[in-house]
């Protein structure tokens, strides 16, 4: 048999530009595509510090005071427990994908608990927040310098994807956050990050956060999240970035905290506003979205899930809104919060069955459906 050449690996239905490579641009297509199809099927976000997950455990539990710092050695031993457990217990009729800590994938090993059942691989990217200089209230991520090293380690212990978050303030216009600089960051970071990963051989998913805790309203925040969003793939398309073997991780629009509309904001009007964002933003080049839940509660977030892909699915064929991508999730806390109530009790078959209940609650809305 004659051995395989670049040219037996490329995409059928893409054009790839002399400089991809034809097999791994395949590779990243299809793992893209694999992410967010069949429809309903989203990515459970695992990524948190040790830190970040002593607090969630903490607070599951009912504690008060402070949680023990992720670096004390029991806490070290109850996350990689805590990590067992929810992995043995997820479903890959729901689930697509899994977002590790590095620590997760290269220190616990437990990809393969994840592998064994299909589900593709990922890894949090980025570092740590530092002010952005000169702009009060605004931050930008580290972790840039020696990236491609770090991705590379993480696709030989079998990572796929990566994701990247950026924080994106948002005030009302008013008080004029987020600042052009900090767009402008933001835009130049993910888009970088992205080159890089997918040099690496990995997915990119950039994951533009925009914050809800101001005064910003239904409109203003709308109107943030497509100007982040366009300035983003501008800078990707820039750098060459493959779109069709990327993916993006946005948050909702909706009104921050200190708006009066916020208690009266409806999941329809959260559906025409994240809809029409998508549309006038998102490459329609890029396979698909996937939603960060961003601290709501579980059902919210599930909510303003089901309510847009119920819009997309009633739009008529002269809507944009019919020619969306995908519309699914990539939720940590809206997935796991009720699971790990269980688990921190001793109770791993009600964390079993609250995992489930949830990614299956998930990958309904993602469809457009109810339970």
């Amino acid at each position: 048999m004659p051995l395989s050449t670049e040219a037996d690996h490329k995409p059928h239905d893409v054009l790839v530009y002399p400089f991809h490579s034809p097999a791994v641009a395949n590779d990243l297509i299809a793992t893209a595509r694999a992410l967010v199809y069949p429809r309903g099927k989203g990515i459970y976000a695992t990524d948190e510090t040790p830190d970040g997950i002593a607090a969630v455990l903490h607070a599951a539990a009912g504690e008060t005071g402070e949680a023990k710092l992720g670096t004390d050695e029991g806490e070290k031993e109850k996350r990689k427990r805590w990590r067992e457990a929810a992995y043995n217990a997820i479903s890959s009729d729901y689930i697509s994908g899994v977002i590790l800590y590095s620590e997760t994938l290269l220190t616990f090993q437990l990809g393969p608990l994840l592998t064994s059942k299909g589900i593709i691989l990922g890894v949090r990217a980025h570092g740590e927040l530092r002010p952005l200089p000169n702009h009060h209230d605004e931050f930008i991520m580290q972790g840039l310098d020696g990236l491609f090293e770090q991705l590379q380690a993480a696709r030989i212990a079998g990572a796929r994807f990566s994701k990247w978050r950026v924080p994106i303030a948002c005030t009302s216009a008013e008080r004029g956050l987020p600042s052009e600089a900090a767009l402008d960051a933001h835009a130049e970071t993910l888009a970088q990050y992205a080159s890089v990963s997918q040099q690496a051989g990995l997915v990119p998913i950039v994951e533009p956060d925009v914050e809800f805790t101001e005064d910003a309203d239904l409109a203003r925040s709308a109107w943030v999240h497509e100007r982040a969003i366009a300035r983003i793939y501008e800078r990707c398309r820039a750098l060459e970035v493959l779109l069709e073997g990327s993916l993006i991780k946005p948050s909702f629009p909706q009104p921050g905290l200190k708006h009066p509309s916020r208690n009266s904001v409806t999941s329809e009007d959260i559906a025409l506003a994240t809809a029409t964002t998508i549309s006038r933003s998102v490459p329609s080049a890029v396979p698909g979205v996937l939603f960060l839940s961003g601290g709501l509660p579980a059902p919210v977030a599930t909510a303003y899930l089901g309510a847009v892909n119920k819009l997309a699915n009633k739009a008529g064929p002269e809507s944009p809104l019919a020619r969306l991508q995908p519309l699914t999730f990539s939720f940590g806390r809206a997935l796991q919060s009720d699971a790990a109530k269980f688990w921190v009790r001793g109770d791993e078959q009600g964390m079993k069955e609250a995992l489930e209940t949830w990614s299956r609650a998930c990958w309904l809305a993602a469809q457009g459906k109810t339970a």
